[in-house]
């Protein structure tokens, strides 16, 4: 829904917005941002964040499969949600990020994380298929690529797995549509895009989606739940079919 604004001065400001270049992110200007926020984190964003890392959580633990890949696992703050079942291994980019959630791990005694890695989330060690489940929280509109990021969480999630994200997802239109186009020349010092849309993540006519639920506060979270490929092993090859 686009913005409605009455005159032509408005409507050249509107105008101006939407053609207004987001800024960049590169994986260097990530790891910036979040040395600058790691010390704060939790007190900043842990609070607002955590109704979103419940619904996400809860729905891991519910879903079939141990192996679970958090994807820009941070400060550490879901962990101690999952259960104990769950074989949980967490990737950040920053190191400043990941020395607090070994320090949550090591405190709260979370036996069952595997492992905390300094990672690129678009270019994962991981062998294809080494997942049941891959979660990225207030991930997706923080790495420069988005839909790099999903192919390779989609590349190390076994076949028929699942996928899920919770992000905030732009406004389509009215004042926070507004205030989320003006702040996207900011986004290499915020270290996210505040613009960011379903569509740079996935393509909903190429990809199944099981489930897409607002979360609190007041919906400006959602939950985002996708089912992984399975090969569809009875296609016949090109040249056998030729």
């Amino acid at each position: 829904m686009a913005t409605t604004l009455g005159t032509p001065r408005d409507q050249a400001v509107d105008q101006a917005l939407r053609d207004h270049p987001r800024a960049a992110l590169d994986a260097e200007s990530v790891r910036d941002a979040y040395r600058r926020w790691a010390g704060v984190y939790d007190a900043l964003f842990g609070g607002v964040s955590s109704p979103g890392r419940r619904r996400a959580v809860a729905t891991v633990n519910r879903l079939p499969g141990n192996r679970v890949l958090e994807v820009g696992v941070g400060t550490g703050l879901a962990l101690p949600r999952y259960r104990r079942e769950k074989n949980v291994t967490g990737i950040d980019l920053s190191r400043e990020m990941l020395l607090k959630a070994r320090e949550r791990v090591e405190q709260e005694q979370l036996s069952h994380v595997d492992g905390l890695l300094e990672m690129d989330a678009e270019s994962m060690a991981f062998a294809d298929g080494s997942f049941d489940i891959a979660v990225a929280m207030f991930t997706a509109s923080v790495v420069p690529d988005a839909k790099r990021l999903l192919t390779e969480m989609q590349r190390v999630v076994r076949p028929g797995g699942h996928l899920l994200f919770v992000n905030h997802f732009a406004a389509e239109g009215g004042p926070r549509w507004w205030v989320e186009r003006t702040m996207a020349p900011l986004s290499r010092v915020l270290g996210w895009h505040p613009d960011f849309a379903f569509s740079d993540l996935f393509d909903s006519r190429t990809i199944e989606v099981e489930a897409i639920q607002p979360c609190p506060p007041a919906g400006l979270f959602t939950l985002v739940h996708l089912r992984n490929a399975v090969p569809n092993l009875l296609a016949v090859p090109e040249q056998a079919a030729a």
